[in-house]
């Protein structure tokens, strides 16, 4: 049976975003020191839901969050879909409050990645790219389509939502690229789009999209680098598909 909180309760842990329930048993303590012990030794070793119990344990101090983690983890997927789920996703769970603070781990994992790309020139560092565009929109559960504007360096200037639409389309104008790169003083571009179907593969209205905004831009002398397609498959290249 789920209750609210008593007022000591609230006290000894303000910052639970899981309902508590009465003080664990013995084993449920044990279990948690065993795998503190097990993650000291070989974190790589840890299986995805024990990597997520280890980060709930601050958060949970008075339950046992091992079938939380698992239902976590089957509802969206594996680890990286529960850290990038919207909070009201999260909620639908059994037993999860606010979610926050599975929200700023994501978003310290996106800055962590975000700063790889921003290092050195984006086209030095094509795999850091990847890996960013693949952990801010590979399980994101509507379409986006963002811009990377680069400077004459190739460095990033800006990572910019430009629009985000429904589960299978994001309206983009490919004028108000081209206004905002004049704004940023960009000497070129990168578009990114996700799939939340899974599959990274360009449609047609891709292919279509992005010759649009390639013209938009050329008479400003603006490049098109690259249109990148992301989904939990993986990441298609419209370059290295030969489709720019």
């Amino acid at each position: 049976m789920v209750r609210a909180p008593s007022v000591q309760e609230t006290a000894t842990a303000p910052d639970a975003w899981l309902t508590a329930e009465a003080a664990p048993a013995a084993h449920h303590l044990g279990h948690r020191e065993r795998l503190r012990a097990r993650a000291a030794q070989a974190p790589g070793a840890l299986p995805d839901y024990e990597l997520l119990e280890l980060y709930l344990f601050r958060s949970v101090p008075h339950r046992d969050v091992k079938p939380l983690a698992k239902a976590l983890i089957d509802r969206f997927g594996g680890l990286a879909g529960v850290l990038s789920a919207r909070s009201e996703d999260l909620r639908r769970v059994n037993g999860v409050g606010p979610a926050v603070a599975l929200k700023l781990l994501h978003e310290a994992t996106l800055r962590i990645a975000r700063g790889e790309v921003a290092k050195r020139p984006v086209i030095s560092s094509w795999s850091a790219l990847l890996a960013y565009a693949k952990a801010a929109l590979a399980h994101e559960p509507r379409e986006q389509f963002r811009v990377l504007f680069l400077d004459k360096k190739n460095q990033l200037i800006a990572d910019e939502v430009m629009n985000e639409g429904t589960v299978d389309h994001a309206p983009v104008y490919p004028r108000e690229v081209a206004r905002r790169a004049l704004e940023l003083a960009a000497s070129s571009v990168i578009l990114v789009h996700n799939h939340p179907s899974g599959d990274p593969t360009p449609s047609a209205a891709d292919v279509d999209m992005t010759r649009q905004v390639i013209e938009a831009v050329r008479a400003l002398k603006i490049a098109v680098h690259d249109h990148l397609v992301v989904g939990r498959e993986g990441v298609a290249s419209f370059k290295a598909l030969g489709l720019i």
